[in-house]
């Protein structure tokens, strides 16, 4: 089943793609090839990122001549194969998660797009990764997908290493609603975050109803 806002019904959904640049055969096969595994509960249903998003985030690290991202939380690579879409030839792209066995998928993919040596991925948690990394600004895009506990600590660690004018997307800030009635500890760590941000001078921000919620920082 292809990933779809829960804001849209199934008719507008495939309206929206419609009118977006469709994914490719490399894209499309990914995406199948996710959801077949989570047809068969190889993984979970909900943590692949709807097409329009993968197109906007290529299409965004394009427009932002984005020469260095980081990704937090890859998954089956569906979308950092979008972003490294979007870099020049030289880019380079750091992808930080924890679980081999999805990110074989990803490189898989990533090798036959011929992306694989502006990718760079990093198994292990994501926190003490990111706290490894020199805390000067080196990147200019970074998305995050991972633990929604973790969010906060994530994007402290981020805002020391991204340079300036850089951009941070946050995935699924919407939580499918229930950030106004939160039920989990996801949800209410999503719902503080949200709110913290809005009121962060470091932070130019805005919570696109895009998806599941993505939300845009740029460092001031």
């Amino acid at each position: 089943m292809t990933p779809r806002s829960f804001l849209l019904s199934p008719e507008l959904a495939d309206y929206v793609r419609a009118g977006s640049e469709p994914p490719d055969a490399v894209a499309a096969d990914l995406l199948a090839e996710t959801a077949s595994m989570a047809d068969r509960g190889e993984v979970p249903p909900t943590f692949q990122i709807a097409p329009e998003q993968g197109t906007f985030m290529q299409l965004l690290t394009a427009a932002l001549g984005v020469r260095n991202a980081i990704e937090i939380g890859t998954f089956t690579g569906y979308s950092a194969l979008c972003v490294a879409r979007g870099l020049p030839d030289d880019g380079s792209l750091l992808c930080l998660d924890v679980n081999e066995e999805w990110t074989a998928v990803a490189r898989r993919y990533w090798a036959r797009a011929g992306l694989a040596d502006r990718i760079e991925l990093r198994l292990g948690d994501a926190h003490e990764t990111l706290r490894a990394l020199p805390p000067h600004p080196t990147f200019d895009l970074a998305f995050v997908d991972a633990d929604k506990t973790g969010y906060a600590d994530y994007v402290e660690q981020l805002y020391p290493r991204m340079r300036p004018n850089g951009v941070v997307l946050l995935d699924n800030t919407l939580r499918d609603g229930r950030v106004l009635d939160p039920e989990s500890d996801d949800d209410h760590a999503v719902v503080e975050l949200n709110a913290a941000l809005a009121a962060d001078p470091r932070w130019e921000t805005v919570l696109l109803p895009l998806a599941d919620g993505l939300t845009m920082l740029r460092v001031r």
